[in-house]
């Protein structure tokens, strides 16, 4: 990621009247760096009116003490939309709804900050699959492979994507998560749990916002039905072709096990230390 030479950032017009200054660059002769990153949904999902339609790349403004702000505030977190404020603090092009982005665009996007923010060097204890023992590990997060989206949806500037259930027969009509959907989905597992629910349904809840129609039929009531009671095998070819189309950032990295000395792939842990890199040393 190169840093180029832009102008100072303001989300919309100035009051007559009123000067705005760029503090770092005026008095301390230091600019922000803005980053280029990829989008791995090339913005084929996004309608026309988005400003992501059609768009391989989005502008970033590098991390800084502000964002950290964002990261530990109690009410945020709470709400459950720190990523979504952090990432919203940090787009250049404000005219951005950033709950309307595709999950896979967004994780693209915090990596891309976390790069800015503490470099790329990403210090986590990971399990070995061979031995199963618990170690320091250090992954490049700049080496991870950007998946890109290579599944045309039904049609252009939609995000609506087709397939066909291998047991039912059913043609079914999905879209991939956004970041609304993610935050909503949350919200609903944690009020189940907080109301003594014992049985995780993330599995049914993330299908019932994936899906759209089934057959044509885009009743809610019916779709969600479907849903509880498809064959087990429908289920999982479903949700694997979803996530093998879904796109992204390839989460995986190599650990070098020092117990038992094997090289394994692993999907790599996103725990505190990726925003906070101390946090686990």
């Amino acid at each position: 990621m190169a840093e180029t030479d832009r102008s100072a950032l303001f989300g919309g017009a100035v009051p007559a009247g009123i000067q705005t200054r760029d503090v770092m660059k005026d008095d301390f002769g230091y600019e922000v760096p803005i980053e280029s990153v990829p989008l791995p949904s090339n913005g084929v999902a996004y309608s026309p009116e988005s400003p992501l339609h059609g768009q391989e790349t989005i502008d970033i403004r590098a991390m800084t003490a502000r964002e950290e702000d964002i990261l530990t505030s109690r009410a945020l977190i709470k709400k459950g939309t720190v990523i979504t404020e952090l990432i919203k603090s940090c787009l250049t092009d404000k005219r951005i709804n950033v709950s309307d982005m595709l999950v896979g665009d967004r994780n693209a996007i915090m990596v891309a900050l976390r790069i800015t923010g503490y470099g790329s060097d990403y210090n986590v204890e990971a399990e070995c699959p061979k031995c199963n023992a618990r170690s320091k590990q250090t992954f490049d997060l700049s080496a991870l492979p950007i998946k890109r989206l290579e599944y045309a949806p039904i049609e252009s500037g939609r995000n609506i994507f087709e397939f066909k259930l291998p047991i039912t027969k059913k043609t079914v009509h999905f879209k991939f998560l956004t970041g609304r959907d993610e935050e909503e989905i949350n919200t609903v597992l944690e009020r189940a749990k907080k109301q003594g629910a014992l049985a995780d349904n993330l599995v049914t809840s993330r299908l019932q916002y994936s899906i759209v129609a089934i057959d044509s039929k885009t009743d809610r009531g019916a779709i969600n039905g479907f849903i509880r009671n498809m064959p087990a095998r429908d289920s999982m070819e479903l949700r694997r072709h979803i996530d093998s189309s879904e796109p992204g950032i390839d989460m995986k990295g190599e650990l070098d096990c020092p117990s038992c000395n094997e090289i394994s792939e692993v999907r790599i842990p996103l725990g505190a230390s990726f925003f906070w890199p101390d946090a686990e040393r």
